[in-house]
């Protein structure tokens, strides 16, 4: 008669629960080894404590803060119109993404935010801004306390040079744009002057 088969030892449960934990560190490093998006830009997801929101008034004199673009990416320069070189080749460079983005592009909202709101009137802006993208924005501060807050949270540099004239002077400024995700989440800095594949690449990767 063959022998009663016994129960498994403490040996075997050892095993089976080794075999599990073997399991559960497998399932954990699946999940660690999911890569993080490749961005050609400056990924700071999570990193930054600045850059959470604005306030400001549009080309259409509407205020406007990041919770009415949620739902697309919003690429934000800081620049402004009389700009002999950075802004003008920005927006032109920004224009070049939204052809590269086809349909997608309908899902971006470009902010040109001016730092010289003296001479960029409501006016100015809606002539200048829309003249690259008919979907971009001008955006300025309401006044010059909202100027210096807005530079403040974004940690922009901006300082007045002094020209032949006082209506004639350059605006020095930061020269990189910040790129939101469609959940109003700071994700990038874009370098200046990379071209338009760089950022379209990025962008059509958050809006994946």
């Amino acid at each position: 008669m063959s022998k009663p088969r016994p129960f498994p030892s403490f040996s075997c449960f050892g095993r089976l629960r080794q075999y599990a934990a073997m399991a559960l560190l497998a399932l954990m490093l699946a999940a660690c080894g999911q890569s993080a998006p490749k961005f050609q830009n400056i990924d700071i997801t999570g990193g930054s404590e600045f850059g959470k929101d604005f306030s400001l008034v549009d080309h259409h004199g509407k205020v406007r803060t990041l919770a009415d673009f949620k739902g697309k990416a919003v690429v934000m320069f800081f620049g402004y119109t009389h700009c002999p070189d950075v802004c003008p080749t920005t927006l032109a460079e920004l224009k070049g993404v939204m052809e590269a983005l086809g349909p997608d592009a309908d899902r971006v909202q470009v902010l040109f935010v001016t730092v010289d709101p003296e001479r960029d009137t409501q006016q100015l802006l809606a002539q200048y801004v829309p003249a690259f993208d008919s979907r971009f924005l001008g955006m300025r501060p309401a006044d010059e306390a909202a100027l210096q807050k807005v530079t403040k949270d974004f940690k922009v540099y901006y300082a007045k040079v002094p020209g032949t004239s006082p209506g004639n002077y350059t605006m020095d400024h930061s020269a990189g744009s910040y790129v939101f995700d469609p959940q109003g989440r700071l994700r990038l800095f874009i370098r200046h002057g990379q071209g338009p594949e760089p950022i379209a690449h990025d962008l059509k990767l958050l809006l994946s």
